[in-house]
């Protein structure tokens, strides 16, 4: 957790970190403390089971996966820690789960924030990982993903290709969820995202039904939080200045 310098007059509600499909807490990198910083917010990160520094998983991933994120250890992490009203911020297949947490905690959730988040299976997508399968074939990049997992790592590499590239998987999408989203919501997404195409921000600002945005980073690719990270973390203090 991260925690501002000089604390809000009045606490403000804390951002929560959803990592993506190959991350972890610690791949946010620099990113928590310049958000805690440039929000004045906590920032809580935590790695997903079977990722980063938590427990060794096998076995396939279930098929609502991002919904069951939100509904148990999401669930869990704000018991944990005590955590009442919460912003959600999701990064890739993290966007979907931080989905999930508002729709489902729509009297806790501020806020939801959105990052090169997936809204359903598109083609972009599967041919995005598809190239990520060959870089990874190589041992120097499968070694900096283990740098992060571990002895963890080929089931982390295996997990997410095996999923996105399933036939069982082809007809998942977020639009249940969506409408069940009450609070202000940002969707941001990189002008040239490898794996997904504008219709995702779009489709979320369109089906939340609470006011929400998009907002298109030009230059920037799938991880605008490393790539412009000042940028991205002022766009977001910027959307959270007036909520509690």
């Amino acid at each position: 957790m991260w925690s501002p310098d000089t604390p809000a007059p009045q606490p403000l509600a804390p951002i929560v970190l959803l990592h993506e499909s190959l991350g972890c807490a610690a791949m946010w990198r620099g990113f928590p403390a310049a958000l805690c910083a440039a929000t004045g917010r906590a920032v809580v990160a935590y790695d997903r089971w079977g990722f980063g520094q938590s427990s060794e998983r096998t076995g396939a991933m279930e098929l609502d996966f991002v919904a069951r994120e939100a509904a148990h250890a999401f669930a869990a992490v704000r018991a944990h820690l005590g955590i009442g009203p919460f912003v959600a911020l999701g990064h890739s297949v993290g966007g979907g789960m931080a989905v999930h947490c508002a729709a489902q905690y729509p009297e806790a959730c501020v806020a939801l924030i959105t990052e090169a988040a997936q809204t359903f299976v598109e083609p972009r997508t599967l041919t995005g990982i598809r190239a990520a399968q060959a870089v990874f074939s190589r041992p120097e990049s499968f070694a900096r993903l283990a740098k992060y997992h571990g002895e963890k790592t080929r089931w982390v590499f295996d997990t997410w290709v095996n999923t996105w590239l399933s036939p069982a998987f082809a007809d998942w999408r977020l639009d249940p969820a969506l409408p069940q989203v009450r609070c202000p919501t940002l969707a941001l997404h990189g002008e040239l995202d490898e794996y997904g195409s504008l219709e995702h921000p779009q489709r979320i600002a369109r089906l939340v039904q609470g006011p929400a945005r998009y907002m298109l980073l030009p230059g920037l690719r799938h991880i605008p939080h490393l790539e412009a990270m000042q940028p991205v973390t002022a766009a977001i203090a910027e959307f959270l200045q007036p909520l509690p």
